[in-house]
């Protein structure tokens, strides 16, 4: 005989979770339904960001620089230092030769002195400072144990000053590198950046580049502007033959360069040294605080923390190398911060 028995009806618990669960399902495809699908940046935007990377890079260059340079003044420093300890060591050693022969002498006599005896094995310190040393020996024996004890203290100041230099060389180092990490990291973002964008949209990009470079320059050529002297006229003749070299960070010419490595070597080719650093730049000579009290030549520092730097070229422009992708070109003054000019 077949059964009848009911089918077993669900839990209450078991309804709610699965009318939970429905109701989830169909908030979320609600949500999904509803949702914009996330939208490309545009080809501004896109620039906007790779500016501020590049800017950022520059900021890091700068200070990258600063480390190089700081690096390359301590190793010619400990290479000076060493050199010196070298032929203090030469003349230590002549002076104790000297002693030694002295002593010599007087044995071969009878007569050395128990002081030098004890001097030739140990440190003369010990006897320049008991006055009862000092009465036993001649005057030339005295003066030759002082020149000794002199040396040896001299020897030991400049071995000292030679260590601290070699930390300080390993600490720079160590920046250094730090410095050229984070400037590879910031430019690699901004390649990524400009990755995403269409070959179309680059080639807009660097076309807007090319005709705001082109008008700089109109500007430029039409302008009345003079030198602010002599030498900053050759200056500036030096960067304008250096126009279209690539930005390369770090680099100081001749055939490529970052901004202050341009601006030090234009500066260069008319016999003035410059500091390296746009910022150590910025204290380089007698600051112009109006743009309108420029003249050719002249350096012009931007931003706040003044880690960009470039020639004034006249008629509201300036002559700089901008970033990496970019080469040395004339561009508006009013496309960046401008804080005050130098004249060298």
């Amino acid at each position: 005989m077949a059964s009848h028995r009911r089918p077993k009806q669900p839990s209450r618990t078991r309804v709610t979770v699965l009318t939970t669960a429905a109701a989830a399902a169909v908030a979320f495809s609600a949500q999904a339904a509803n949702a914009a699908p996330s939208e490309k940046p545009s080809k501004d935007e896109v620039k906007a960001k790779v500016d501020a990377l590049y800017e950022q890079a520059e900021k890091a260059t700068e200070k990258l620089d600063g480390a190089k340079e700081k690096q390359d003044k301590l190793q010619k420093e400990i290479s000076t230092l060493q050199d010196k300890v070298a032929r203090g060591q030469d003349e230590l050693n002549k002076l104790r030769d000297g002693i030694g022969a002295m002593a010599s002498a007087q044995y071969r006599t009878g007569s050395i002195d128990p002081s030098v005896q004890l001097f030739l094995s140990s440190n003369p310190d010990d006897y320049l400072d008991k006055a009862s040393t000092l009465n036993q020996l001649s005057s030339q024996q005295v003066e030759a144990l002082k020149k000794i004890q002199e040396k040896q203290r001299e020897l030991a100041q400049e071995r000292q000053e030679a260590s601290a230099k070699l930390k300080d060389l390993t600490a720079t180092r160590t920046e250094l590198a730090k410095q050229k990490q984070e400037v590879q990291a910031k430019l690699a973002s901004a390649q990524k950046l400009l990755n995403s964008l269409t070959a179309a949209e680059r080639a807009a990009l660097a076309a807007a580049d090319q005709r705001a470079s082109r008008a700089s320059e109109r500007s430029v050529i039409s302008g009345s502007t003079k030198a602010a002297s002599g030498r900053a006229a050759a200056a500036f003749s030096a960067a304008q033959s250096k126009i279209g070299s690539p930005y390369v960070y770090g680099a100081s010419g001749p055939s490529s360069f970052d901004c202050s490595g341009l601006t030090s070597w234009a500066y260069a080719q008319a016999g003035v040294s410059i500091p390296r650093t746009s910022e150590a730049q910025a204290d380089a000579g007698t600051r112009i605080y109006s743009e309108s009290d420029l003249q050719v030549g002249d350096l012009v520092i931007f931003y706040g923390d003044f880690h960009h730097v470039g020639l004034y070229a006249g008629n509201g422009q300036v002559l700089h190398a901008p970033h990496t992708g970019a080469v040395v070109r004339y561009e508006a003054m009013s496309d960046m911060t401008f804080e005050f000019g130098v004249r060298i």
